[in-house]
């Protein structure tokens, strides 16, 4: 069996070494008799392997004392309705950074659910080619919190910097980010937040799960009509199992999360290795006359990374032949085209370098 190099952008890449203990595992896990997928989510064995993945996962992202964990269902779309439900019970608006297609789509389930959202700044004017600078930010006056996007897989646009949620009266709100593409990738202060969340199939581990982190003291701030699966603190109170938990998905997010502190070690050396491989490839693109990428270079993201050809004619060649060559999923998202490399922790710096080298030699042979 050969493995090849997979750039998709979710359900992405998945450790080697993680795939490989899920195998040894899959049959009979630890002398039990019976496959993690085939557990009671009431069973010790199984309750350890939960309570083992936060215990990780705190340790990683060294999360404070007084914030959850939750590991629930539904991915990041259903915490577009989620994070309102939770926040909204007291009043106010929910405001918004737009930065590509996920804040849209956000922003458009809170005012169908709830019938207004407030823009605090937007990358519109741009084309989504750079975020909107500090100063550009302006939160209603009714404001409940302020929710972003840390990073836009589609359009690659990645925030530089941490945006401060403050009113115009000078008082703070709770500050929101949907982190799916981004979590895990570097350090981070979870203490500058009020929710983060992320769906799992892109750094953390399959589709099927989404971590949510949630500060102590929003926990009762959730509107009355909310629907029960959705609550922050019912789910808290029942360690996530409210009904039957995705087990396997926990499982496996746990296994990367044992990989990234003993295999990496931890998520500082985990940042330098996606900083060497988001610059090799657009340090290639930038070099190249065939290839571009239209984002300002400080929210270049590393995470995913956009180009186009100069001709897309060659659209369908390149593709083709990258595939050939054993570099998979290169293809841009049905909504923008183009070409997109995905280089989530999963993925190794020997990939982008084949990739580096296949786009060369393509320009070569085509451009």
């Amino acid at each position: 069996m050969t493995r090849h190099y997979n750039f998709c952008a979710g359900p992405a890449a998945l450790p080697a070494t993680v795939l490989e203990r899920a195998r040894e595992e899959l049959l009979d896990y630890r002398g039990r008799g019976l496959s993690v997928m085939e557990m009671s989510h009431r069973a010790e064995e199984y309750l350890a392997i939960a309570e083992q993945a936060e215990a990780d996962l705190r340790e990683l992202l060294a999360i404070p004392a007084n914030y959850r964990v939750l590991f629930t269902q539904g991915g990041a779309t259903l915490q577009f309705a989620a994070v309102p439900y939770n926040l909204l019970g007291a009043g106010g608006t929910a405001n918004f950074l737009y930065t590509g297609i996920w804040g849209k789509k956000a922003i458009g389930e809170a005012r169908h659910l709830f019938g207004s959202a407030h823009i605090a700044a937007s990358s519109e004017e741009s084309g989504h080619s750079a975020v909107p600078r500090p100063s550009d930010i302006a939160l209603s006056a009714d404001a409940a919190y302020l929710h972003y996007t840390a990073n836009e897989t589609i359009g690659g646009l990645e925030f530089d910097y941490i945006p401060e949620a403050v009113r115009p009266d000078g008082s703070e709100v709770p500050l929101v980010c949907d982190m799916s593409s981004s979590i895990l990738s570097g350090p981070l202060d979870v203490s500058r937040f009020g929710v983060i969340y992320a769906g799992a199939q892109k750094n953390i581990g399959p589709a099927g799960l989404v971590v949510v982190i949630v500060r102590d003291d929003l926990l009762e701030r959730a509107r009355p009509d909310m629907p029960s699966l959705f609550g922050y603190k019912a789910l808290s109170d029942a360690g996530s199992m409210i009904n039957t938990p995705a087990t396997y998905s926990w499982y496996l997010a746990g296994l990367v999360f044992q990989w990234l502190k003993e295999d990496i070690g931890g998520l500082a050396a985990m940042d330098a290795i996606n900083a060497r491989k988001a610059e090799k490839l657009y340090a290639a693109i930038d070099g190249s006359g065939l290839y571009a990428n239209p984002i300002v270079l400080r929210n270049r993201s590393r995470m995913n990374v956009p180009f186009v050809l100069a001709d897309d004619r060659l659209d369908k060649p390149f593709l083709a032949e990258a595939e050939a060559a054993g570099l998979l999923n290169l293809q841009g998202h049905r909504s923008v085209g183009g070409m997109r490399a995905s280089l989530y922790n999963a993925v190794p710096e020997e990939a982008v370098d084949a990739l580096i080298a296949f786009m060369a030699d393509f320009e070569q042979r085509r451009g």
